[in-house]
């Protein structure tokens, strides 16, 4: 199984997944053109992308599926709320599939098990990829550190894992009482404490490696994110993050 991030953070967010011939993204967050130059940056097509998969309704994964489609001929898997919510945006579209939180989505030899977040969407569902007994985790816009989630991930040889904001800059940062009320509570985002701590409480049982992502642009840096992991697993563990900009290179689970 490889994959690589087209991008990651509140400006757009686009994960690719290849596994035994299946060819998947995991949200449409950045522009078709967008997309498609970061994927042929690593040799690959998006018209041979087998499923589009949606997170949740919030922009910066969705704005522009129905592109996705439309352009490149991509069907489209999501929960049915937020189908609801999010088909005003998304017309006129031919292939939509519905799923149901909770459920496993099956393409060939690769399942795609969702799983329900407490983020504040109408229906957030996160993600691990499993083919040949090779898990991924895509974990981001995750709420809180939810019952289960760490069980999840120590499932994983490898994940996506969401650190959104340094408390301290957010505190401090520009952004209105509510907004930080928001992005701090239990239906906001992790922060790099949280997702160290999660880390380091799965043991011996963590990932392989970790691409932390979602970023955010004004409450949090790279260099943040890296130095509260690290400190949490040690220099050594092979840590990377998602560019908020730019394709990242390709990861191998």
């Amino acid at each position: 199984m490889i994959t690589f991030s087209l991008q990651s953070g509140s400006n757009g967010n686009a994960i690719y997944v290849e596994a035994d011939g299946v060819r998947l993204l995991f949200d449409a967050g950045i522009s078709g053109r967008q997309a498609a130059l970061r994927m042929a940056a690593h040799g690959r097509d998006i018209r041979e992308v087998d499923a589009l998969i949606l997170s949740h309704d919030h922009a910066d994964h969705t704005r522009c599926a129905g592109i996705y489609q439309r352009k490149y001929g991509l069907p489209i898997h999501l929960t049915r709320k937020t189908h609801l919510h999010i088909r005003p945006f998304l017309q006129p579209i031919k292939t939509v599939r519905e799923f149901t939180a909770g459920e496993t989505i099956d393409f060939a030899s690769v399942r795609v098990h969702t799983i329900p977040t407490p983020h504040d969407a109408v229906d957030g569902v996160a993600f691990v990829v499993e083919c040949e007994g090779k898990r991924l985790g895509i974990l981001t816009d995750l709420g809180h550190p939810f019952e289960g989630l760490r069980r999840v991930l120590e499932t994983c040889h490898a994940a996506y894992l969401e650190s959104n904001h340094d408390v301290h800059m957010l505190i401090n940062g520009l952004y209105p009482q509510w907004l930080k009320d928001r992005v701090a509570g239990p239906a906001g985002h992790l922060s790099n404490d949280q997702a160290a701590e999660l880390l380091h409480c799965c043991g011996r049982h963590r990932p392989r490696w970790v691409a932390l992502a979602h970023l955010s642009q004004e409450n949090n840096t790279p260099e943040l994110a890296l130095d509260t992991a690290h400190r949490a697993l040690g220099r050594s563990y092979p840590f990377s993050v998602a560019s908020r900009h730019e394709v990242s290179p390709i990861l191998e689970v």
